[in-house]
């Protein structure tokens, strides 16, 4: 677990008598995206709203750089470099883009911004949000309303807000959902590019797209790994396909 940047040990979320995650020790690698897939309740939102201070573990650790972050409050984690995407769009949609993205990056500044001055003289946050509409494929929607936005550009424009924050660690939640085939195919490109400057934990149930990015494969089933490696090796493993994939195929898993 030394050269992890985020790693769990045993990691556990109970409610009342039910254990909606259970010992999951997993590692994220910088250069290296690694994919948590499950039917629905199988833990993979409650993991991620773990490792991302939502929720409070009930027993297991969470490490940092090595760091003990596991009673960290969210605002703490994502300062220290841990970003996240939600299930359903979190933008602000009467802001256009470069607002959504100027926003996310004054959070990182080192003082408050005066209440009366022009946001636009703060050079380095508009700058900031700027690289992250850059970075998502959205440099030429900056002036454009959120409301207006594509829902595939609504979906980058979140990733784009993560990224003004300046993450290592990016916690991804099913950014494809909703998607049509052309957007889904932008969204894979897009977190190709992002790859190999972070590391990223992603939530998804279009499986064609796991196996087009993972570099590492998690399964979990009603809260537990299953098993977790290669994609070959989930690919080939009778018990995810018996106990998730059905019979093998990616279609039968992204229902």
């Amino acid at each position: 677990m030394s050269d992890a940047i985020l790693a769990t040990q045993g990691l556990s979320r109970r409610f009342g008598g039910l254990m909606a995650a259970g010992n999951v020790t997993i590692e994220l690698h910088r250069g290296r995206l690694h994919a948590l897939v499950g039917p629905n309740g199988a833990g993979k939102t409650t993991l991620i709203n773990l490792l991302s201070g939502e929720l409070h573990a009930s027993a297991g650790t969470i490490r940092y750089r090595g760091e003990d972050i596991t009673h960290l409050s969210p605002d703490h984690r994502s300062r220290i470099g841990i970003g996240r995407s939600y299930q359903k769009t979190n933008i602000f949609p009467g802001f256009t883009a470069f607002e959504n993205c100027r926003i996310a990056a004054q959070s990182r500044t080192p003082r408050a911004l005066h209440i009366i001055a022009d946001a636009f003289d703060y050079a380095p946050v508009c700058d900031a949000a700027r690289r992250a509409l850059e970075a998502a494929g959205l440099d030429g929607r900056g002036n454009r309303v959120a409301a207006a936005l594509s829902h595939g550009e609504q979906r980058q424009l979140e990733i784009a807000m993560v990224l003004a924050t300046a993450p290592e660690v990016l916690l991804l939640d099913e950014p494809l959902a909703g998607m049509g085939a052309e957007e889904a195919g932008r969204m894979v490109e897009l977190l190709k590019k992002l790859a190999p400057d972070h590391a990223i934990l992603l939530v998804e149930h279009d499986m064609d797209a796991v196996f087009a990015l993972a570099d590492t494969i998690t399964v979990m089933v009603s809260g537990q790994v299953l098993e977790s490696g290669p994609p070959a090796q989930i690919h080939a493993s009778v018990a995810v396909r018996q106990a998730y994939l059905g019979d093998g195929t990616a279609a039968a898993a992204a229902s």
